[in-house]
């Protein structure tokens, strides 16, 4: 997965800001939304166009366009590299291939352990009843 041409991929578009902020925010458009097409991307393969679509599905719009913004900051060149750092860390994820798990049988001494225990258990128990008369 070549980064930058990934980067390329991407469109931006520089929206008025919500929230406090008094005039400034009136006047600046620095909130940034991301906007990628993951269905029509050319950077990646099928194979990784379907793991990132299971994956990050939630994430998707129903044509698999992932939208992302950010406002954090006021300055919209900071917003814009914060939101290409949020969206290169989901990729990154999304192409993880989970471990599998292997089955594995409890050791003797860890059975052994949990036996005791339970009589252990049991016993004290069986003190706390009151006695047969």
């Amino acid at each position: 997965m070549n980064t930058e041409a990934l980067i390329k991929e991407l469109t931006f578009k520089a929206v008025r800001s919500s929230g406090a902020g008094g005039q400034h925010v009136n006047k600046v458009s620095s909130k940034v939304e991301l906007i990628f097409d993951l269905q029509n991307s050319t950077e990646l393969a099928i194979e990784e166009k379907e793991l990132l679509f299971k994956n990050i599905k939630s994430k998707l719009t129903k044509d698999g366009v992932l939208l992302l913004q950010c406002d954090e900051s006021r300055s919209q060149h900071k917003n814009k590299e914060l939101v290409i750092k949020r969206f290169l860390e989901l990729i990154k994820k999304g192409l993880k291939v989970p471990k599998k798990r292997k089955a594995t049988k409890p050791t003797k001494s860890s059975i052994q352990k949990r036996l005791e225990k339970k009589k252990k258990t049991a016993y004290k128990k069986a003190f706390r009843r009151k006695p047969e008369l």
